[in-house]
Formats: C-alpha cells, sequence, structure tokens
C-alpha cells in the first residue's frame, strides 16, 4: 500500500509515525521478510523541508531525480546533478567534470547511513541533503520511488501585517534580502510590483526561478 503523511516538525528516531509501524527506518525482521527499499531522509531550505522516501535497489538514480523534480523542483527544465562520496552524477554528464551517469541502480551506489547531496538548476541553485537512514519492506509490485512522508507547510507569516497573518506570495527581488512575504492584499500594494510575486508553496525552491509548486 502507497502512502504518504505530512508532520509539521521532522520526526525524532526511533518514532512510531501516526500509528504507521511500516514507517519506521529499521531493517525489517526475518518474520517480515527482507528488507526491499532504502529508506532516504531528504532534507532542504534549513530543513525546513523534508521528505521520506522509499527507493528501490534497482532504481536508477535517474528515478529519484525525476521525482524530486516534480514533487519539489521542476520548473524550467534546469539540469542537476548528484554527489555522492567523490563523484558526481548527471542525467547530462560532462567528461570535462568527471560526471558520470545516473542511469546507475542506486543499490550499486548506496548503503545504509550514506550522506550525499543534490543540485537542480546551476544558476538559481536549490541544494538538498539526503541520508540513507535505513532498509524497509515495500509492496510486492513497488514503484522505484515512494513518498513516505513530508513536511507539513511551515507557517510563514506575511512582512508587513505580522504573525496574524500569513503570507501566500512572495517576492523574488525581495527575497534575496530575507524579506517580501506578503498576504493577498499587501501583494496588491507591493513595491516591486506583481509581475515579480510568486505563490508561496511547500518547497524548498519557494520563490526561486518561475516555480509555482
Amino acid at each position: 500500500m502507497s502512502f504518504a503523511v505530512e508532520f509539521s516538525t521532522r520526526p525524532q528516531w526511533p518514532a512510531t509515525w501516526a500509528g504507521c509501524k511500516q514507517a519506521k527506518p529499521s531493517v525489517a525482521s526475518s518474520e517480515e521478510g527482507p528488507p526491499t527499499a532504502f529508506h532516504l531522509l531528504v532534507e532542504g531550505g534549513a530543513k525546513l523541508y523534508w521528505l521520506h522516501l522509499a527507493v528501490a535497489p534497482d532504481a536508477p538514480l535517474s528515478s529519484l531525480d525525476t521525482f524530486l523534480r516534480q514533487i519539489w523542483l521542476e520548473c524550467c527544465g534546469h539540469m542537476s546533478a548528484f554527489s555522492i562520496g567523490n563523484a558526481r552524477y548527471s542525467g547530462h554528464p560532462m567528461n570535462e567534470m568527471g560526471d558520470k551517469s545516473t542511469r546507475v541502480p542506486a543499490g550499486k551506489i548506496l548503503s545504509v547511513g550514506e550522506k550525499f547531496s543534490y543540485e537542480y538548476d546551476f544558476g538559481t541553485t536549490t541544494e538538498l541533503a539526503l541520508k540513507v537512514v535505513g532498509m524497509r519492506q515495500t509492496e510486492a509490485k513497488r514503484q522505484a520511488v515512494q513518498l513516505l512522508a513530508r513536511n507539513a507547510p511551515p507557517p510563514i507569516h506575511c512582512d508587513e501585517c505580522g504573525p496574524e497573518t500569513l503570507a501566500t506570495q512572495v517576492c523574488t527581488q525581495c527575497l534575496w534580502n530575507g524579506s517580501g512575504w506578503v498576504c493577498e492584499d499587501c501583494a496588491e500594494t507591493h513595491e516591486c510590483g506583481e509581475e515579480m510575486l510568486l505563490p508561496v508553496v511547500n518547497s524548498p525552491r519557494v520563490g526561486m526561478c518561475g516555480y509555482t509548486g
């Protein structure tokens, strides 16, 4: 069974996820059968945003790349790359950079405890930190990458109205100065103009490039 659970804060291990035993990042016992997937924690945006994923060992890194783009990142078809150990894996390998292909299966290069990183867009870059926190079982007809849980949208307040009002849009110009979060009413009078605004979305790429969720 495929499922996704949202949490307002990142759970600590060991933990029971909202009564769902299968979501614990532990190696399955012999009674349950052998583990069949890597359990990954993905974090971005100063750890405000996170995902827990199950990744099949035979799934290529390109499947993980595609999943991250679809759920968090894709806006303009930018390039991306994983950095694992001393190697860099890209969907468009550059020989001069020593890149390797993302066609490699996850099981050939990942192991429990492995920490690695991912970058999307080498201009306005979104960086993610990933860790293999354990192994887990998945259903027989498993997906290459399966969402287990994700953070609830963090409350971001309007810079003009204060903590009583949530921001719904962000200014791509002011964001570089750590401001520019506005509610619907304040968006109409924002000095940079409505053309500079993007919607507030539950993603570490919020407010970057042309990302709208």
